[in-house]
């Protein structure tokens, strides 16, 4: 039992916890409603409450049963309060008034000061509770009886009634069988009692004995039907529905007329009384639980009405919060893989083994010919500043899109002009029978002149791509001519081992600066309104929490789900750097690189692979040059959208707004011209009418891999048809995007 009262304390103060979130007014109905439950929950008594409209006969049916005129009546409503009776060791009367003071007094005569109405039938403003005292054996046993004010009166009444009604254990509703159940009261049963869980109520027909015997049955029919209609929780095999004559009764009780009160109907219905109060006294929470369940809701309604809208705004500013880092670690992701990317197929680039495939022979040639410095600035130049703009490309967006460190410029410097150093030069130059002698080039060479010029160009081509091991071991000595090639040989290649060596030193030490440029600070930094309104929702979801919690451990059942406790926001600022797996170029999918023979050059000492001059007409390009170059335009088509996002004022960004603007379908034409064409458009990507944008997006992209131009460049027919393919389904992709 002790545990029992524990666990309704906490419930109370739960309540009243819960109550003070929602800053209710004081005489609001609710609060009062909260008050008075919380009140009754801890009252170790059984209450029973007399209710009905004025002249019922309310308070000569309590004098009946008390066997005593205790309690005020008369022909016009008197009770001008609610009147509690208790047990008390002799009749005495205890008046508390709203400033604290308390008047005692043995008897009820006060109670014509006190309790009832005055000529103007209004309440005493200073009364705050009445309570009588009497010597019954029935309230000995704990239980007090509650005189309200009769309703259907005033508001001020009907109000304190309805209040005082929670605070009731077993309500006795009066009826007049004069007039039995009135509009009112039937309102009265539905919105005071059944509605708050108040479902204990017993019925009490009075005034039966004015009524002629005819019309006595007519009316117990009747009543018989109310009592069935209203399904009271009372114990099994107790009736809802009892006769008394209230004033016979009290007459009876005050004359000792034992026969008289039996047949007012007063003894049988006190016998059922204590039976019911015996059974259900016990058990009072089953009785009060009901009316807590029907509170509780109201709070917790209450509760969501304020918790609900707070939530949506904070989870709305934490949601473009995150959107906006989620953006911009997208695009530091989206900028860091095209950095990479391009870093990457530079340093393939600037390896030895790469630029001496591609670009050696050509450059050895240029040296024969005194044509270096225009080689270099028109090819190797050329080339490299192309694979060095499309790094720097990317950290110039990284700055824009960031504002961190502004980028530097990759520079990679070109070594020294090679010098060929010639051996001496023998008395026969005319010999050009031996192989490799035939001229590829067709300028003078600067080194001798003439044709043998022109032979030490072709040897050039002829050492790069002969085994010259297995000649050294058939010829017994060089052409003077080769013996020059060789020098120009080795002069280019040392040229490139110094390019890439310094160019790869330069390009680790400019990526290891880069990380400076991709990356930003996630400044978290919360509003002081919106940190105020985190803390405010935090305490509303945790008195919400609470009392279901409470609500719980007493076994009333909810509709409702606990709030997930949100997490604190920390004024805190984080650095982020995207450290994605770096992108390796595999020379089958590098268009540029070559496969290698075997053949070798011994030039002083170096090994040098080599393979043949690449072919000046362009190949093709093949499909994986395609989908690199689509990679390429999506990621900057990517990051320009972000941008924009981040840009737009007020815009929901991020994935929320994404979602939105991808599955939105598009608007209604105007014209039925306009509708034909969309209808087209949507064929031509092979869609069904109405797609969303991001189904559009990706036939568009499907369209585009297959009808390149590009892939079809050896193809005259099939190129035709693929030009002819790609501006169809470009006008159609421009027609859906604009919608």
């Amino acid at each position: 039992m002790q545990q029992q009262h524990e666990g309704y304390k906490n419930l109370a103060d739960s309540l009243k916890s819960a109550s003070g979130l929602l800053n209710l007014e004081r005489k609001s109905q609710l609060h009062q409603d909260i008050i008075t439950i919380c009140n009754h929950l801890v009252n170790p008594s059984f209450r029973i409450a007399v209710f009905g409209p004025f002249n019922h006969g309310k308070s000569t049916l309590l004098n009946a049963m008390l066997g005593n005129r205790t309690l005020p009546i008369d022909l016009i409503p008197t009770t001008g309060a609610s009147i509690t009776v208790k047990y008390g060791s002799d009749v005495r009367t205890r008046i508390m008034l709203v400033d604290g003071t308390e008047v005692y007094r043995s008897g009820t005569e006060i109670l014509q000061q006190f309790a009832i109405l005055d000529g103007n039938r209004q309440m005493r403003k200073d009364v705050a509770s009445v309570e009588v005292f009497c010597p019954h054996p029935f309230l000995e046993t704990g239980v007090e009886f509650l005189d309200l004010p009769g309703t259907n009166d005033r508001d001020e009444q009907d109000n304190l009634v309805r209040e005082q009604l929670l605070s009731a254990d077993l309500v006795i509703q009066l009826l007049d069988a004069r007039k039995l159940m009135t509009l009112g009261e039937r309102e009265n049963l539905r919105d005071w009692l059944l509605d708050r869980g108040i479902k204990t109520v017993i019925f009490v027909a009075n005034f039966l004995n004015l009524l002629e015997p005819d019309e006595q049955k007519q009316v117990q029919n009747r009543l018989l039907f109310v009592a069935e209609s209203f399904r009271a929780e009372l114990p099994p095999g107790f009736s809802n529905l009892y006769r008394v004559d209230a004033l016979p009764a009290l007459r009876a009780r005050l004359k000792g007329d034992v026969a008289a009160a039996n047949s007012s109907g007063l003894a049988a219905f006190e016998t059922a009384l204590q039976n019911i109060v015996g059974i259900l006294q016990p058990d009072r929470g089953s009785v009060r639980l009901p009316r807590v369940q029907a509170i509780a809701s109201q709070i917790q309604l209450s509760l969501k009405a304020k918790i609900d809208p707070i939530a949506l705004e904070i989870k709305s500013f934490d949601d473009k919060q995150n959107s906006k880092i989620e953006i911009k670690q997208k695009a530091a992701n989206l900028i860091y893989k095209g950095f990479t990317t391009s870093i990457e197929e530079l340093r393939d680039w600037l390896a030895l083994s790469k630029l001496l495939t591609k670009y050696q022979a050509d450059a050895a040639v240029a040296l024969a010919e005194n044509k270096f410095k225009d080689w270099q600035t028109n090819t190797l130049k050329k080339d490299v500043n192309k694979l060095q703009l499309t790094a720097v490309k990317w950290l110039y967006q990284a700055y824009e899109f960031f504002q961190e460190e502004r980028p530097q410029d990759l520079l990679i410097p070109f070594p020294s002009e090679p010098q060929v150093i010639l051996p001496p030069k023998p008395n026969n130059t005319d010999d050009l029978s031996e192989p490799g002698s035939i001229a590829v080039g067709g300028g003078i060479g600067w080194l001798l002149g003439g044709p043998v010029g022109a032979a030490v160009v072709g040897s050039i081509s002829y050492l790069l791509n002969k085994n010259i091991q297995k000649q050294d071991e058939q010829l017994a000595k060089e052409s003077y001519h080769q013996e020059v090639a060789k020098l120009c040989i080795t002069a280019s290649e040392d040229y490139f081992s110094s390019f890439s060596s310094q160019g790869l030193s330069i390009l680790a030490e400019y990526e290891r600066r880069s990380e400076k440029v991709i990356c930003f600070v996630e400044f978290n930094q919360e509003p002081l309104e919106i940190n105020k309104k985190r803390e405010s929702l935090q305490q509303l979801q945790n008195g919400f929490n609470l009392l279901l919690q409470e609500l719980e451990k007493v076994k009333i059942l909810s509709n409702h789900q606990p709030y997930k406790e949100i997490p604190k926001y920390t004024n805190t600022n984080r650095k982020y750097s995207p450290q994605p797996e770096r992108v390796k170029i595999s020379p089958e999918k590098d268009p540029v690189v070559k496969q290698q023979p075997e053949n070798t050059v011994k030039n002083s000492g170096t090994r040098v692979e080599s393979v043949s001059p690449p072919p000046k007409a362009s190949p093709s390009p093949r499909k994986e040059e395609v989908e690199a170059k689509f990679r390429d335009w999506e990621l900057n088509e990517e990051i320009a959208r972000m941008k924009a996002e981040m840009q737009s004022p007020g815009s929901q960004t991020g994935k929320q707004q994404n979602t939105t603007q991808s599955n939105k379908a598009p608007s209604q034409p105007k014209s039925q011209t306009e509708k034909d064409k969309i209808t087209r458009a949507y064929g031509i990507l092979g869609l069904q009418t109405y797609a969303s944008q991001a189904e559009i997006k990706q036939a568009y992209r499907t369209l585009v891999k297959k009808w390149h131009p590009d892939l079809f460049v050896n193809q005259p027919q099939l190129l035709k048809q693929a030009q002819e393919k790609m501006h169809l389904v470009n006008d159609a992709y421009t027609i859906l995007s604009d919608k």
